[in-house]
């Protein structure tokens, strides 16, 4: 399966884990790139000397590549941009701000750059800005999501249209099917962020992976666009912000009832009422708690599975 991604990242399989908050530490990045795809460490919930150590159990338990997700807005950037140059980290995915901050200085250290966007607008202002691909994630995704609300079937094609390096889909995509789609609609790879929550590596809290295997259609909703748009599970914080909604309260009223460690609260910590549950749409699609490993072997089958049938199925034949 060596296409340009693969290439690019030197992996066995066109398959990223995506970097999520309170999700994606070594344990899950390590066994994903162990399994042939690549793994993420998910440093936006992280301190500094977290990151470090994180990095660290990481390069112990496996000597395939694996990256680390950066959100721009992050405070202490720096400190964690040193923390990735000192240990020499392959590759890292930056998201939520500007990528020409960073993406030069990362680069001038050997450093592969991967930013993530929502738009064919941001995809352009990447490449131009110097990255050696993008990930487009379409509305369907859990956790911060753009805000035209873009779906992952029209995204990617748009995308692929405007853009000369890389692609890489992202948002609703969960099994092998939905890979091979993605990669007809012009993504050069995949990232998968929902399914592998519910993994056994997953640093997420059982309580959350088992609310997600138990998710079933229209259990997500994108919300708070206001602030920031985030898709999570409904639950009793979700009607707390629907009551804010329709009682016409403010973006200042908002921003309060959202507080800090929301998300903490409810992926890491397991309040399954008071915390934020993020996860995607594809959550109907998840039923078991699995390995990382199984998981993208199992994806990978799917992906070969569907790609034969394709190419015999007679329903392709005109």
């Amino acid at each position: 399966m060596k296409n340009r991604i693969a290439s690019l990242f030197n992996i066995e399989y066109p398959l990223i884990q995506a970097g999520m908050i309170w999700c994606s530490g070594w344990e899950l990045a390590s066994a994903v790139s162990n399994a042939g795809g690549l793994g993420i460490i998910g440093s936006g919930s992280m301190y500094p000397e977290i990151l470090d150590e994180q990095i660290q159990k990481c390069k112990a338990a496996t000597d395939k590549p694996f990256a680390v997700n950066l959100p721009m807005l992050y405070p202490d950037i720096d400190k964690h941009i040193a923390t990735i140059i000192k240990h020499k980290v392959p590759i890292v995915f930056t998201s939520a701000g500007n990528p020409k901050t960073w993406t030069k200085h990362l680069k001038d250290q050997g450093i592969t750059v991967v930013h993530v966007v929502s738009s064919v607008k941001f995809a352009l202002k990447s490449q131009e800005a110097g990255v050696d691909a993008i990930v487009a994630e379409g509305f369907e995704a859990g956790g911060h999501n753009g805000k035209d609300e873009t779906t992952t079937f029209c995204l990617i094609p748009m995308v692929a249209e405007a853009l000369d390096i890389p692609l890489i889909a992202a948002g609703g995509i969960g099994n092998g099917a939905g890979m091979l789609a993605a990669m007809n609609l012009g993504a050069d790879a995949v990232q998968i962020g929902s399914r592998f929550v519910a993994s056994e590596e997953s640093s997420a809290h059982i309580n959350f992976k088992n609310t997600v295997v138990e998710s079933k259609e229209g259990d997500t909703v994108l919300t708070l666009k206001e602030i920031t748009p985030v898709r999570l599970i409904k639950n009793a914080f979700y009607s707390q912000v629907v009551e804010a909604y329709n009682e016409c309260k403010s973006v200042e009223d908002l921003v309060t009832l959202l507080g800090r460690g929301r998300a903490k609260k409810g992926m890491f910590e397991g309040d399954l009422e008071e915390g934020e549950l993020e996860i995607g749409q594809v959550s109907g699609l998840i039923h078991k708690i699995l390995p990382a490993a199984q998981i993208v072997e199992e994806i990978v089958n799917d992906f070969k599975t569907a790609l034969a049938a394709q190419n015999t199925n007679e329903k392709f034949k005109f």
